[in-house]
């Protein structure tokens, strides 16, 4: 884990408590109904884990069952085996219903996303909301001392520093927003916004994806709250207002670029891939990888591409485009409409198009394993990375990092946080735009073998200069640094 000066330093005397919706840990019932529990293997479980274990930290969140049906011994030997401990925090079915699948999901989900026809502004959702990041924030000041550092994650828990401060807990807490943060007058939207302002103000540090969602929170500030005062020119700036001061920031998140990249060089990845292709047959894989969501634009991707079938007709044959779907809140109705639609859409291309021995769309629903992903990944010529929205991205950046051969192309949504760092050597899209997207597709097919290399070295330099270690020790660092023109920046 490497480390910045101002990290190290003014972490020594305390602990990180890590705070997200979800303990990092997978719970599954096994044959005879026992809790069989793992721990997580996810980009920030593995940046995150080496901190924690350094400092002695926590990690508290939702361990995703109802009540207390959690398995708190076995949860416990996970914690010893991880160096740090999990602090679960149990949640009710109703509470899951309107803290969760409500407020979180059917209120600030699409409204961040810029998909506000999508909001049900309940108010009985808002009243969970709050109840449940009081639940949090009060399991956080029973084991937090003046000196940790409290670190909380996403647009679930946008309260909790209000709720500590209320608590009469101390001890510096920051946040980071994982999704886009929406302009001011998307925003004003919402009935509560005032109320979610006023709680995020309390934060010390404030975290964002992109310059842009900064600014659109800081933009939001000047626009409705008296006498805020701010200079922009940094990624991290100090807000004053009448009440305080506090900080914020852009902080692209990454991935741990050197293990994918290293996994997807292995032999067995490799032949897994060279075993894909063969399957599939085409010339040039495109592939697209996306849980079921609305913000991830998978309905336009396939109009694109079957735009692109229609108006190109030297692809027949050639191009073979594989949608991985990972199921996500199928419960939900709008989820249930989404897969439909795109079930339809498939059928509808494959119907028109398909040869014998060519069949244009592999479609995919089910959970992949990180394995089979990378192999799909060094399997595919063309990544097609289209959301209506996104935070971040990390498919975008995990296609690099395992395109170890540089002979891949990008084709990004500018709707995905990623674009800011990668636009320059991807080709950059609009996804609402279906004739350009399907250009974009005959272009990356046509693209020669010179441009491909210099585009993909130019990708995978980026990612890996800024990876998931970077991440957490800029964030850090403006976390904790004394004073933000002190050498020690990553920015």
């Amino acid at each position: 884990m490497r480390r910045l000066k101002g990290q190290s330093s003014l972490l020594r005397t305390g602990r990180l408590i890590v705070v997200s919706n979800r303990l990092p840990i997978a719970l599954t019932r096994g044959t005879e109904g026992e809790w069989q529990v793992r721990s997580g293997s996810g980009g920030l479980v593995t940046a995150l884990s080496p901190v924690l274990r350094d400092l002695g930290g926590l990690w508290i969140g939702w361990p995703g069952t109802v009540g207390k049906t959690h398995p708190d011994e076995d949860i416990f030997k996970v914690s010893r085996n991880a160096g740090y401990s999990l602090i679960p925090v149990g949640l009710t079915r109703k509470e899951i219903d309107l803290y969760y699948y409500g407020f979180s999901n059917k209120v600030l989900w699409p409204l961040f996303h810029t998909l506000q026809s999508n909001c049900n502004f309940d108010p009985a959702y808002w009243a969970g909301y709050q109840a449940v990041n009081r639940k949090f924030a009060r399991i956080i000041a029973d084991s937090a001392k003046e000196d940790d550092y409290v670190w909380v994650h996403d647009y679930h828990l946008m309260l909790v520093a209000k709720e500590l401060r209320a608590l009469g807990v101390k001890c510096r807490v920051g946040f980071f927003l994982h999704t886009p943060f929406p302009p001011p007058d998307l925003l004003t939207i919402l009935p509560w916004r005032s109320q979610i302002i006023e709680a995020l103000m309390e934060y010390d540090l404030i975290g964002f994806q992109t310059i842009r969602d900064r600014n659109n929170f800081i933009h939001y500030l000047e626009g409705f709250v008296k006498g805020v005062h701010v200079d922009t020119r940094r990624q991290v700036c100090t807000i004053n207002t009448p009440q305080r001061q506090f900080r914020s920031g852009a902080f692209p998140i990454s991935i741990d670029f050197k293990e994918f990249s290293r996994r997807a060089a292995s032999k067995t990845i490799s032949k897994r891939a060279e075993r894909l292709r063969t399957a599939i047959g085409a010339n040039q894989v495109v592939l697209g990888v996306d849980r079921l969501d609305y913000s991830k634009g998978i309905p336009e991707r396939l109009k694109a591409f079957r735009n692109a079938l229609e108006r190109f007709d030297d692809l027949h044959g050639k191009v073979t485009l594989v949608q991985i779907v990972v199921p996500s809140r199928e419960e939900v109705s709008e989820y249930q409409g989404l897969k439909i639609e795109i079930e339809g859409l498939v059928g509808e291309i494959s119907g028109k198009f398909s040869q014998p021995g060519w069949t244009p769309v592999h479609y995919m629903f089910r959970n992949f394993k990180r394995d089979e992903l990378l192999a799909y990944y060094r399997a595919a010529d063309i990544a097609l990375v289209t959301p209506l929205r996104d935070g971040m991205n990390l498919v975008a950046k995990e296609f690099c990092a395992a395109n170890v051969d540089n002979s891949g192309v990008l084709i990004l949504s500018e709707f995905a946080g990623a674009a800011t760092q990668l636009r320059s050597s991807a080709l950059v899209v609009n996804p609402y735009d279906i004739e350009s997207t399907a250009n974009a597709i005959y272009h990356a097919y046509e693209m020669g073998p010179g441009e491909r290399r210099k585009r993909m070295r130019n990708l995978r330099e980026s990612v890996s200069k800024r990876d998931i270690f970077w991440w957490v020790d800029f964030f850090l660092w403006a976390a904790t640094a004394t004073s933000l023109n002190k050498p020690g920046s990553p920015e």
